[in-house]
């Protein structure tokens, strides 16, 4: 076990190349979900859905679709930033930035309506890529919404009205690298923390933050950040989140910050760990690309057993897999470089039961036996999980622009986002069967 610096804070409360788009959103297990009261099946209050795994497990896709795509319920029009939304019931939550603030919108689910804004100062001026937007999902828990922007500033405010509940300035004062596209990692709120990957020098890797005031509990030295979300799980009847960091996976205990294991995940020089690591039939796998390869590992004993692992199966710049009987669906390949396969790999040995080449960069959805899949050239694709075959059964175009963030499914209708420079429109289409 690893010792954890444990710690109280200020804080503020109310009122290159070679890199590519490795990244971005990269990304909750106990009790299927961790984001607390007011959050029902069909919601979709996180990165990935409820729980991280980009599985809708209540929703019924329509069969095809017209000519022309599905349905346009609504459209809004928000500023940069590849940061997806998050749906709780009538509630839609989208952060992007405009001008020199970071904003946080709530909207209404059926008609787009802005219910509520809240503006915080921003900083970030664009890395490796030009765009200065926030890059993570919202976080929808209880009566909060938590976000973190492209600078490290994370905020707390109320879901009622947005309300300003804390913020910290986490680069600023965990002295954290920004890094080749700004911060990146959608915190996770698990038990009584909001559990961040600030990556803060040699002292403050991973930070827990107490939920309802910001104050820091603990800090983890010696990791540093990734775009990858941590997850939710139970290890041995605990609760534990599961990072992928710079260079390792790790779980950690959530109240206290004692590492239960870790082992080397991620390689020096332009790479970036991104995908948000998925647990399965007790089993963790973690992906990235750059060399680095994909390990599906076994959670027994103190530390994982390697089942198997590889270069060639599913190696993913920033896309997250989605596991479905017994087969894992997800690109293999990077965007920056024009090579990226959907593919299915049987879990059990990292077989490849099929492949698409050239099909493109995508995030995946399960719903059901279907599969969503929006590419980043904006197009939506509705296909079988099949595990034998690959078998389309409609495809649209359903933007004209970069669809680089991640989507969200909530109650039959799917909500994407499109940037085109320093702007983008987010959408609602009924992808529901009628």
């Amino acid at each position: 076990m690893i010792a954890t610096k444990l710690i109280l804070a200020p804080h503020r409360r109310r009122d290159r190349r070679g890199i590519g788009w490795p990244w971005l959103m990269s990304a909750s297990l106990l009790g299927a979900t961790c984001c607390g009261a007011g959050v029902r099946a069909g919601d979709w209050p996180q990165i990935l859905g409820p729980s991280r795994n980009g599985v809708a497990a209540d929703e019924t896709l329509a069969a095809t679709w017209p000519a022309d795509g599905p349905p346009l319920v609504w459209r809004h029009a928000v500023g940069s930033g590849f940061a997806g939304p998050a749906v709780v019931g009538a509630e839609v939550y989208v952060f992007h930035r405009t001008g020199d603030v970071e904003r946080l919108e709530r909207l209404e689910t059926a008609t787009g309506r802005p219910v509520w804004r809240v503006d915080f100062p921003a900083s970030y001026r664009g890395g490796v890529n030009p765009d200065d937007g926030p890059r993570c999902v919202p976080l929808v828990h209880a009566d909060h919404v938590y976000v973190f922007g492209a600078a490290g500033d994370l905020h707390c405010v109320a879901r009622q009205d947005g309300g300003r509940m804390w913020s910290r300035a986490t680069h600023r004062e965990f002295a954290a690298q920004e890094g080749y596209f700004g911060a990146g990692s959608t915190p996770l709120a698990l038990g009584n923390v909001l559990l961040v990957n600030v990556g803060g020098a040699q002292q403050a890797g991973i930070v827990a933050f107490a939920l309802d005031t910001g104050q820091t509990v603990w800090q983890l030295p010696d990791e540093q950040a990734s775009y990858a979300a941590p997850v939710a799980t139970t290890l041995e009847g605990q609760p534990h989140a599961i990072f992928v960091t710079r260079y390792h996976a790790l779980a950690v205990a959530p109240e206290t910050g004692t590492v239960r294991f870790r082992f080397p995940f991620g390689r020096r020089g332009p790479t970036v760990n991104a995908a948000t690591p998925l647990v399965f039939d007790g089993q963790l796998f973690v992906t990235s690309n750059y060399g680095i390869g994909c390990v599906l590992t076994r959670l027994t004993g103190a530390q994982p057993e390697e089942v198997w692992s590889s270069d060639e199966v599913l190696s993913s710049q920033y896309n997250t897999a989605v596991y479905h009987q017994q087969h894992l669906f997800g690109i293999h390949g990077r965007e920056d470089v024009g090579r990226a396969e959907l593919r299915c790999v049987d879990a059990r040995d990292g077989t490849v039961s099929w492949k698409v080449p050239d099909f493109g960069v995508a995030h995946l959805i399960l719903a059901g036996d279907r599969l969503l899949l929006l590419k980043v050239d904006g197009t939506l694709v509705l296909a079988a999980a099949d595990p034998r075959r690959f078998v389309s059964l409609a495809e649209a175009r359903v933007s004209a622009h970069t669809t680089r963030a991640l989507p969200a499914l909530a109650a039959g209708r799917l909500f994407l986002r499109d940037s085109v420079q320093e702007t983008g429109t987010l959408y609602c289409l009924d992808v529901s069967r009628r």
